[in-house]
């Protein structure tokens, strides 16, 4: 696989150089400075690239080589008349990033929040700090601090009383901390959604279910994908994260069912996906390496994490779960990186055009000299590093035991 990691522009605190210096090849970015449904100008894109080539001559050589994410506008998930104007922008977008080059395109379609966490800073056993989703503590935001309108229905009475029992507990700051960490759901900003307009945003879809959801993506896809077709661009679409309902929100891109539907909507190969382990393996009915061999042909960018589901103290299952290191998790990162290389193998044996997938060591953890300093979460600089470390040396003794077979 093709080494990369995500850069945030000018402003994220892990340099270009640091990059360079983890062993990467390739950069993942994006214009997050261009309001979302806006089209990316070449202009724009070039100035991007130019900043990662920069110092390409006297140092190793760094490409711009995946979009992440060109967003997808939010009256284009509402199905509103005005989704054909931006449909429309997307497309050019979309032949502006071909003409500069750019292949690969990753997207999402989750409504209003990109990701959710209600805790930034989780300290594991060892010290280092990590992201972490608990059901109570978003329970605690949605039902008292939102009080989003009918949210009563999406927990049961156990944790709405555990939920209002720790909120009476928690301090002011406390209770700041977690709404701001709540509404951080844009990638590339440190700025949360203002609490006051939030609910204003859920109303828009209070008339969209599982179903208008669906419809409203495969609408999009079948008017974007020809066109990423003809430019040689593979889309791929990033899972929900969390891979369930939140806010009363639908959540469609979930499960391997979810994917297979997605992609027989538009049966052309620029219709692919971005495997994220990290956000699939939240969820233990989805068989990530069975899903890489069953879905292989449409992956074109591999995001890789884990996360570890917890359990309560009499051994239960819970809702809640963290990032763990990345191969000591729930996922089998053994056999999901060796069904990655048996895909390589495939498409080099077949002589495909993009024979190597650009994967990139997703979310690290805050640890080392990083705990000092102020990082996008989860993109810190030497806990992506350590992983990137342990998947390089994982992929390569399996490509190793295979080719002595």
């Amino acid at each position: 696989m093709i080494q990369t990691m995500r850069w945030f522009g000018p402003n994220d605190p892990v340099s270009l150089m640091d990059i360079r210096q983890a062993g990467c090849s390739g950069i993942v970015s994006a214009l997050h400075q261009i309001p979302v449904g806006e089209i990316w100008t070449i202009e724009a894109i070039e100035e991007r690239k130019q900043l990662i080539e920069a110092e390409n001559e006297q140092f190793t050589k760094l490409d711009w080589l995946v979009v992440e994410s060109l967003p997808v506008h939010e009256d284009i998930k509402k199905g509103l008349p005005s989704r054909d104007i931006y449909t429309e922008n997307y497309k050019i977008s979309l032949q502006n990033l071909a003409k500069c080059g750019i292949k690969t395109v990753c997207y999402n379609f989750m409504p209003v929040l990109d990701w959710s966490r209600t805790a930034l800073d989780y300290t594991l056993s060892e010290g280092q700090k990590t992201l972490r989703f608990v059901w109570e503590d978003f329970a605690i935001f949605d039902l008292y601090i939102l009080q989003r309108p009918g949210a009563v229905n999406d927990y049961d009475e156990g944790i709405q009383e555990s939920a209002l029992k720790k909120l009476n507990g928690m301090s002011p700051e406390e209770i700041g901390v977690l709404t701001n960490t709540v509404l951080l759901g844009l990638p590339g900003s440190e700025e949360a959604f203002e609490l006051t307009n939030f609910q204003n945003l859920l109303n828009n879809y209070s008339e969209i279910g599982d179903k208008e959801l669906r419809e409203n993506l495969y609408y999009f896809i079948r008017q974007i994908a020809p066109v990423a077709q003809e430019l040689g661009i593979n889309l791929c679409i990033h899972p929900d994260d969390p891979p369930k309902s939140l806010l009363g929100l639908p959540r469609v891109v979930s499960t391997e069912s979810d994917l297979k539907q997605l992609l027989e909507a538009c049966d052309v190969r620029a219709n692919g996906i971005t495997f994220c382990t990290g956000s699939l393996g939240v969820r233990a009915d989805n068989d990530l390496p069975g899903m890489v061999r069953r879905l292989g042909d449409r992956i074109h960018f591999v995001h890789l994490r884990t996360t570890k589901r917890e359990i309560d103290s009499e051994g239960n299952h819970t809702n809640n779960f963290h990032e763990a290191p990345h191969l000591d998790g729930d996922v089998d990162m053994y056999e999901v990186v060796k069904a990655f290389v048996l895909e390589e193998q495939r498409r080099k044996h077949e002589n495909y055009a993009d024979q190597s997938l650009p994967m990139r060591p997703d979310h690290g953890f805050q640890m080392l000299d990083d705990l000092q300093k102020r990082t996008y979460p989860g993109y810190s600089a030497i806990g992506r590093l350590k992983a990137l470390a342990e998947l390089r040396g994982l992929e390569m003794s399996i490509s190793r035991s295979l080719s002595e077979l």
